[in-house]
């Protein structure tokens, strides 16, 4: 006890130190190379443990009972053939050997004929697994302890046996099922054939619980994408899962009606404020062209600007219905608008050159991006790889780039770099924001990194 104490101490000083991920392989292993679907687990869990138990089954029963019914049987027929060779032995003459072989037929059940001669068949090659022979050879030694020949290979129904006596050979013909048991496999048949049906089973009431599931998970991915399901997500299933749809179906209500809400809000602010800014223009324009009203106009034209992209930043095209997009068309419409301007645009596309989006939102994305590149690079390239799962667009340009501290802030509605990058003054400080906006409706999302060209590199992912 003193010893199992001080190891617990010295288990306990040592536990901070121990490389305890060490243990943590076969997890990863698994982890990594297991099935991730929850109905192939889901059926691993009911499939395995009932092989496992059926494996324990079989092996105990093949171990103990079918071995031990093996060894009675052979044991009762050996003990049958010790007998006759008794008697063989204690009436000598030949008129006897017919009614020995009468008594062995008639009560044991047995073939039995003498021969003269004294020498034994060759040795027959052993089986590779024959509980019978082992067991048969093993009870002849033990009860008999004479020379022996036996031949229980092949698919017969009858097992020959040959005992050397002084001048003579004892054959015996016995029934297989005499010294074995033959319908053990009957067993087996029954345990595999009930597991079979019951995994069958197992596997339709599985599928009728995933199925709510995976129902769940494609209402929320689609109301994730912006998308409108093509029939009514109900909650259905397990209680569980019942709980989680209604909670989703709850949350789905609160943002809807958040964004209906922020959408009226502004949608009346901007009425507003766009009939102050009227009365602003009606009241300088009746004032005249005087050189002091000049940047008070510019004033009210900025604050238009602002206006009109703060409501396509709280808006985003949220009305929109997903359609499809031509990738090719898109990208060569851009590099128009870019040639308008004596801008050098390349592009090149990878993949179908469809996918479904919303396609204005899309559209106004890669303008929002474009037109951020237009302002301080002189060269651009799109790159765009669209394969079965993902669209990945990459946009990089030659300009001066945004520092890495300032990567995120960039994405913050409003937000502005310092003057000394020579900012568009026309501006608004939505363009990124709204950019993140639209891709993050659609399921992906944008990151901002250096580019190979020594401008800024812009990564637009989003599922296909």
């Amino acid at each position: 006890m003193e010893f199992i104490k001080r190891m617990r101490e010295e288990l306990g000083r040592l536990n901070g130190r121990i490389p305890w991920h060490v243990l943590g392989l076969p997890g990863r292993f698994l982890h990594r190379h297991l099935p991730r679907g929850l109905f192939i687990r889901s059926a691993m869990i009911i499939i395995i443990p009932m092989l496992l138990l059926q494996i324990v089954i079989a092996f105990v029963f093949m171990e103990r009972h079918w071995q031990l019914v093996t060894r009675r049987l052979s044991e009762a027929m050996t003990r049958d053939i010790a007998a006759i060779i008794d008697l063989v032995e204690s009436f000598p003459g030949d008129g006897d050997d017919d009614e020995i072989t009468r008594i062995a037929r008639s009560r044991m059940d047995l073939i039995v004929s003498i021969e003269k001669g004294d020498e034994l068949p060759p040795p027959r090659p052993k089986p590779f697994f024959s509980i019978l022979d082992g067991i048969l050879a093993d009870q002849i030694n033990r009860q008999i302890r004479r020379p022996f020949w036996i031949d229980t290979v092949g698919d017969s129904n009858l097992v020959e046996i040959r005992i050397k006596l002084e001048d003579r050979v004892l054959r015996v013909l016995a029934r297989r099922s005499q010294a074995y048991a033959s319908n053990t496999h009957i067993f087996l048949i029954w345990m595999a054939g009930s597991s079979f049906v019951l995994i069958l089973i197992a596997i339709l009431f599985l599928r009728g619980q995933i199925r709510p599931i995976l129902a769940l998970a494609r209402a929320a991915e689609s109301f994730g994408k912006g998308q409108k399901l093509t029939e009514p997500y109900r909650p259905r299933g397990a209680d569980e899962v019942r709980k989680a749809g209604r909670a989703f179906m709850l949350m789905r209500e609160r943002i809807e009606r958040q964004m209906e809400q922020r959408t009226a809000m502004l949608a009346g602010v901007s009425h507003d404020l766009r009939t102050i800014l009227t009365r602003f223009r009606l009241q300088l324009a009746l004032a005249g062209d005087l050189p002091e009203l000049a940047g008070m106009e510019q004033d009210v034209n900025d604050m238009q600007s602002m206006l009109e992209g703060y409501m396509a930043f709280a808006r985003n095209e949220a009305e929109e219905d997903v359609g499809s997009l031509n990738l090719h068309t898109l990208l060569d419409k851009l590099k128009a608008d870019c040639a308008l301007v004596d801008l050098p645009l390349e592009w090149q596309l990878t993949g179908d050159e469809t996918i479904a989006v919303r396609p204005s939102a899309f559209t106004r994305l890669m303008n929002n991006i474009i037109s951020n590149s237009q302002r301080y690079a002189d060269f651009i390239r799109i790159d765009a790889v669209h394969s079965a799962r993902w669209l990945t667009v990459t946009i990089d340009d030659d300009g001066p780039g945004i520092p890495e501290e300032s990567r995120e802030d960039v994405f913050k509605p409003f937000f502005r770099l310092d003057e000394a990058r020579n900012l568009d003054t026309s501006g608004t400080g939505l363009g990124l924001a709204i950019a993140r906006d639209i891709v993050r409706s659609h399921g992906g999302d944008i990151t901002l990194a250096t580019s190979p060209m020594g401008g800024l590199r812009t990564v637009v992912r989003l599922p296909a």
